[in-house]
C-alpha cells in the first residue's frame, strides 16, 4: 500500500493548477485504486514495474505519434547516440552464421590498439564461448562494454588461427559525420548521420581537414538522418545564412520562440546542395527547410519524412523518461513541417510514410499533389515551395532500382554478399591494404573481374545461381559496386565506402554535384 500511496502522491503533485485539476485528480485516484486492487486481490503475482511500463506506453499511444515512454532500463541506450560516446572496446560488428564478426574497428580505439581488424571473428569473451551457441547480437553488447579502464579478453579467429587479445576499455566516440571528401577539387561532400552533441565540432573539424582553402561548393548529405538536437542543427544552418535570418519558429502552449542566425555565416555565399530522402526527419527537415526558404541551398532528392513536432524529455521517479510533444516547428516561410496524423492512430501514421513507396511517390514527383493552400513562396526569390508535411526538394531524384533483381536481393538479403566479403577481406587483407583511395581504386581495377567471378562461384556453392546470363548481367554492376565499397571500407574506413557508392551508383549525389559545378550567380538555374 505504501508504494501505491507514493504513486498517487506523485501523480497529484504534478497536477496543473487550473480548471482541469478535478478531472486529473479523479484519474490519478482511479489509477492508484486499480493498482491497489490488483496488488491486494489479484489471484496471481504481478510484475508491477512491467505492468506500469506497459500502461505508460499505452497512454503515449493515445497521443501524437512522436510522444514516447522509455523504461528506465532503456534510457541509457536511447540517449547514447546523441550524447556522442560510450565506454567499451571500439568495434562495429554483425552476427554472421551465429558468430560475432567485426565489421569495422574504430581507428585509435582500444581494439585498434591491440591489433583487431575488420573480418576477425570473435569466438570467445573472457574465456566463454560465444560462437555457434545461439546468442543474439544484443547479448554481446554488455559483454564487450564496461567502465573505462576495465579489461576484457576476446578470442578472435583470423586465417583459421585463434588469438587472445586483452583489451583495456575506453571512452569511444560515436561520430556523426559518416564521410567527408572532395569529389572534385575544392568541392566538399559531407554526410551527417545525426545531430548529436559533438556534431558541430565534428563538422567544422572534418571540413578544415578536408580542404585547406575556402571550398568552392558543398554537398551536405542528410539522407537517412532522423534528426537529433535542434540547437546543433540550427548552429550548422547558421553557417550558411546572413545575420538575423529566421531559421525556425517553435509554437506550443506557452511557447513562441524564433531562432535566428547570429552574425554572417562562415559559408554564406558558397554553392550549396542538401541531399534528402524519406528518412530525413526532424532537425534535418528544419535545416533543409530554412535553407530552401531563404533560397540559400538547392534541395535534391525525395520528400522528407515530415516530423515537425517538438519533444520535451521529462525524467520520472524510477529513472524512466517520457518524451512529450510540447510544440510544433514552422519553417521561416511559415510552412508546417509535420505530416498530418490522428491521435491514437500511430500505426496508421507510420504506414502512411511506408505507403509512399507503393503509391509511386518514391519514383515520380507527379505522384505527389499539393493543394493551393499548401503553396508558399521563398523569402528572397519568391519561388514556390510546399507545406503539408515534409520538405519537397527543389530537384526530385527518383528512387533508383536499376540493377535490382531477384538475384541481387537474394545475394544481399540472404547474407551471401556479406559472407563472401568478410572471408575475402580476412584472407587478402595485405593485398587490399592501400595508403589512400586512389591507390585502392587503381589496385582494385586490376583484380575486380577475378574477384567478382570468385564471388559468383561462392554464391553457386551456397545455393544461389542466376536463372540465365541476362539476370546475372543486370545484377553485375550493383554487386560489383557493393563489394568494392565494402572492401574499401575494410581498408580505409567509412568515407571510402561512400566514395564508391556515390560515384558509381547514386544519381542524387551525381545530380547534386552537377548543380554545384554549374552554379551561376547567387542561385542556379534548376534542371
Amino acid at each position: 500500500m505504501k508504494r501505491l500511496s507514493i504513486l498517487a502522491l506523485l501523480l497529484l503533485c504534478c497536477l496543473p493548477l487550473h480548471a482541469q485539476v478535478s478531472a486529473m485528480r479523479r484519474n490519478a485516484e482511479k489509477i492508484a485504486s486499480a493498482l491497489f486492487y490488483i496488488q491486494t486481490r489479484y489471484v496471481d503475482s504481478v510484475d508491477f514495474d512491467k505492468a506500469v511500463d506497459a500502461m505508460m506506453a499505452g497512454l503515449m499511444d493515445q497521443l501524437d505519434p512522436h510522444s514516447t515512454y522509455i523504461p528506465a532500463s532503456k534510457v541509457e541506450a536511447a540517449n547514447e547516440q546523441l550524447e556522442g560516446s560510450f565506454e567499451g572496446v571500439g568495434i562495429e560488428y554483425v552476427m554472421l552464421y551465429d558468430t560475432l564478426t567485426i565489421q569495422a574497428v574504430i581507428l585509435g580505439g582500444p581494439s585498434d590498439a591491440v591489433g583487431l581488424r575488420a573480418g576477425d571473428k570473435i569466438v570467445a569473451i573472457d574465456g566463454e564461448n560465444v560462437a555457434g551457441v545461439g546468442l543474439p547480437a544484443d547479448e554481446m553488447k554488455p559483454r564487450l562494454r564496461g567502465p573505462k579502464g576495465s579489461h576484457v579478453t576476446v578470442t578472435a579467429l583470423r586465417d583459421g588461427v585463434a588469438r587472445d587479445y586483452v583489451i583495456r576499455r575506453d571512452k569511444i566516440p560515436l561520430e556523426s559525420i559518416d564521410a567527408v571528401y572532395q569529389p572534385e577539387p575544392d568541392i566538399v561532400y559531407i554526410k551527417v548521420s545525426r545531430f548529436a552533441q559533438q556534431t558541430a565540432e565534428e563538422f567544422l573539424d572534418s571540413l578544415s581537414k578536408c580542404v585547406k582553402t575556402r571550398p568552392k561548393g558543398l554537398i551536405i548529405d542528410l539522407r537517412g538522418n532522423g534528426g537529433g538536437y535542434m540547437h546543433v542543427a540550427t548552429f550548422l544552418t547558421n553557417l550558411f545564412l546572413g545575420d538575423g535570418q529566421v531559421i525556425v519558429r517553435t509554437e506550443g502552449k506557452g511557447i513562441d520562440r524564433v531562432d535566428r542566425s547570429q552574425d554572417a555565416g562562415l559559408f554564406e555565399k558558397e554553392p550549396l546542395v542538401i541531399l534528402v530522402d524519406e528518412e530525413s526527419a526532424s532537425a534535418s527537415e528544419i535545416m533543409a527547410g530554412a535553407l530552401q526558404d531563404w533560397d540559400r541551398a538547392v534541395i535534391v532528392g525525395r520528400r522528407t519524412f515530415g516530423k515537425g513536432l517538438v519533444q520535451q524529455s521529462y525524467n520520472l521517479a524510477d529513472g524512466s523518461e517520457m518524451r512529450l510533444t510540447v510544440a510544433r516547428y514552422h519553417t521561416p516561410s511559415g510552412r508546417v513541417v509535420q505530416s498530418p496524423y490522428e491521435k491514437g492512430r500511430r500505426e496508421d501514421y507510420y504506414q502512411q510514410a511506408r505507403d509512399r513507396y507503393t503509391h509511386g511517390e518514391s519514383f515520380s514527383a507527379d505522384s505527389i499533389s499539393f493543394p493551393d493552400s499548401l503553396k508558399y513562396k521563398t523569402l528572397r526569390l519568391g519561388r514556390t515551395v510546399y507545406g503539408g508535411g515534409g520538405i519537397m526538394p527543389d530537384v526530385f531524384v527518383p528512387y533508383d532500382t536499376t540493377g535490382i533483381n531477384r538475384y541481387v536481393l537474394r545475394a544481399i538479403n540472404g547474407g551471401l554478399l556479406s559472407s563472401f566479403y568478410y572471408d575475402y577481406a580476412d584472407k587478402h587483407r595485405n593485398e587490399l591494404a592501400a595508403k589512400d583511395f586512389a591507390a585502392f581504386n587503381s589496385r582494385w581495377e586490376k583484380k575486380e573481374k577475378a574477384v567478382f567471378d570468385e564471388m559468383v562461384a561462392f554464391f553457386e556453392e551456397n545455393g544461389l545461381k542466376a536463372e540465365d546470363d541476362e539476370e546475372l548481367a543486370v545484377a553485375t554492376p550493383v554487386l560489383k559496386t557493393r563489394l568494392k565499397a565494402l572492401l574499401a571500407r575494410s581498408v580505409l574506413g567509412n568515407t571510402a565506402y561512400w566514395q564508391v557508392i556515390n560515384s558509381e551508383m547514386d544519381p542524387a549525389f551525381q545530380t547534386g554535384l552537377r548543380i554545384v559545378k554549374n552554379w551561376s550567380g547567387d542561385f542556379p538555374d534548376l534542371p
